[in-house]
């Protein structure tokens, strides 16, 4: 993917970008390879990773049979030899984030640091930049695809309610068993909805945080620079005419999308505001003006991962735009409803102890149930 981002070093964004970032013949400078050789350690195993996700299929069938026949030994060994396999899949995903988060923060201190302006360290580090797009690439594809296969939760949530049983009836659970601190960190990860984009956004915000000896402008100026850039590169015909892979505007949705949710969790107003150094207009309008297929992940990112989205400095017009959003995916619905049904259950047992204890003391306890059960089998045909 030849010239694949084209970034803009100026302020007037009428005068076009004046550096090419080439994601495939630019070399790595003296000063980047430290840097560079730590980052590709991690983005080496990132496409085996997609591959691995894309494969997921889950073990719904295995535990609907457990589930349904308890006291079926058998049943219960075939579910939980197809969850185990899984659940080691699912650990592998959790611990290449945290290698990601830890290589995203080497790439950040680089792109940061003084004396250089975020547009001169975009245009001097061209190696780091591309890895930090390819690492944007990325993290947006996964989430893709997490969001769109609701079984990893239930696979997970299958394998820690069964281990619990197993601890409680002192039956050992196998050499490859998560940790509950472990299993705990993966719990919350797999709950959000783009887990990955999560999880490196907080990073961003934890690295602008720890480093108050850098000035804020350094991360969120680099990070409005990529945006602008992926922007014009999208909406100007004579630079999109000279893509040669149709891949190369989904990499360009995705990075931009991405660096507008970092952004809008660094920046103190975020990226909405009208403050804000990236236009939003014209980002979403580059993004509806695409087919839908194709930005379906990227819009979902943005508008389960923002920020500021609601804050009364964002125009209505780009509320009511990104709140307009199609069906929930899967996975994403079926955490929301899972959560309601599990609040709507605690709230009606507790009320029926209630109504249970005040029942017997009352001298007609007996009378008052044969009542409710005569109105619930009444409702109940």
């Amino acid at each position: 993917m030849g010239n694949l981002l084209k970034v803009l070093t100026c302020t007037d964004l009428e005068r076009g970008p004046n550096f090419f970032l080439d994601c495939e013949n630019v070399q790595p400078t003296e000063s980047e390879k430290e840097i560079d050789n730590q980052v590709n350690v991690v983005l080496k195993d990132a496409e085996g990773i997609l591959e691995d996700l894309q494969s997921y299929r889950g073990a719904g069938h295995e535990i609907r049979e457990a589930i349904q026949h308890p006291a079926d030994e058998k049943l219960q060994e075939k579910a939980w030899g197809a969850v185990v396999p899984l659940v080691g899949k699912l650990k592998k995903f959790y611990e290449f984030s945290q290698r990601l988060e830890a290589a995203l923060t080497g790439l950040l201190g680089a792109l940061t640091s003084t004396p250089y302006s975020p547009s001169q360290h975009l245009e001097r580090g061209q190696t780091l930049a591309k890895q930090f797009a390819e690492i944007l690439h990325f993290t947006l594809r996964f989430d893709e695809l997490k969001m769109t296969n609701p079984a990893i939760q239930k696979d997970f949530s299958y394998y820690r309610r069964t281990l619990s049983r197993m601890k409680i009836n002192n039956v050992p659970a196998g050499e490859n068993e998560v940790n509950n601190e472990l299993a705990n960190r993966m719990s919350l990860f797999y709950a959000e909805a783009t887990p990955m984009l999560k999880t490196l956004s907080d990073a961003t915000t934890k690295f602008v945080s720890e480093n108050k000896n850098l000035p804020i402008e350094n991360t969120t100026d680099g990070l409005s620079t990529m945006a602008s850039g992926c922007r014009v590169l999208l909406e100007t015909p004579e630079y999109r005419s000279g893509f040669t892979n149709e891949e190369t505007v989904s990499f360009c949705l995705r990075v931009m999308v991405g660096v507008i949710i970092f952004y809008d969790h660094v920046h103190p107003e975020g990226a909405f505001a009208k403050t804000s150094k990236i236009d939003m207009k014209g980002c979403i309008k580059v993004l509806k003006e695409q087919p839908p297929n194709s930005v379906e992940g990227p819009l979902n990112a943005l508008s389960y991962t923002r920020k500021h989205l609601n804050d009364e400095t964002t125009s209505k017009q780009i509320r009511s735009t990104l709140q307009q959003r199609p069906r929930a995916p899967a996975a994403a619905e079926t955490a929301s409803c899972g959560r309601a049904r599990s609040a709507v259950t605690a709230v009606t047992i507790s009320l029926l102890l209630l109504l249970l204890s005040f029942l017997r003391s009352s001298p007609l306890f007996f009378n008052h149930v044969l009542l409710l059960k005569t109105s619930f089998l009444g409702q109940s045909q």
